[in-house]
């Protein structure tokens, strides 16, 4: 990430406006329990929220300072954090209850190295697993805090039929102006 990004990711606004819009909207009707998948958690603004409500949480961040920084702030928390690549976790088939990620799929640098991320995410979860996530959408502001920075936005309207190809079913995506959310069962 930019310094300005990484700034704006953990300001007090940010961590605000996830609290109080970006997580209740994405995870809006649906309930994760049991032991869950957080893919790209960054400064692990999502993670604080996400933590108190499921038994088990599995961060995994691919940025290695990032990953340690939120593995020595959740010591002792029903957190785990690991720093991987996310399109080729070495973790067993079928293992989580569900997965979720929040404004990280444009920071993997191409549509190909997406596809196979989400794959990895439905090997990971069991039959039936939700994979609920969202992302933002195209704008001239967007572009400029991602000046020299990875920026691979997703299209909303093909991601149902991507989210299908990697082995989901039921796929949905609601669309605001600037985001959309998605959510997905494993088939």
């Amino acid at each position: 990430m930019n310094l300005i990004h990484s700034w704006l990711c953990k300001s007090e606004g940010w961590k605000r406006k996830v609290a109080e819009q970006v997580l209740p909207w994405t995870l809006e009707g649906i309930e994760l329990h049991g032991k869950v998948l957080e893919i790209g958690p960054g400064y692990g603004v999502t993670t604080d929220l996400l933590r108190t409500r499921v038994d088990q949480l599995v961060c995994v961040e691919v940025d290695q300072r990032l990953a340690e920084r939120l593995r020595l702030r959740t010591v002792d928390q029903n957190v785990v954090v690991l720093c991987q690549d996310a399109t080729q976790m070495p973790l067993p088939d079928a293992m989580f209850d569900g997965a979720v990620c929040f404004t990280m799929l444009h920071h993997v640098p191409s549509v190909a190295l997406q596809d196979k991320l989400l794959a990895e995410v439905a090997r990971l979860l069991r039959p039936g697993a939700i994979f609920a996530g969202r992302d933002s959408r195209y704008s001239r502001r967007f572009r400029l805090l991602h000046l020299f920075d990875t920026m691979t936005v997703v299209d909303p309207a093909g991601f149902p039929d991507r989210l299908k190809a990697a082995g989901f079913a039921e796929a949905q995506v609601d669309v605001t102006p600037d985001a959309f959310r998605f959510r997905a069962r494993k088939a």
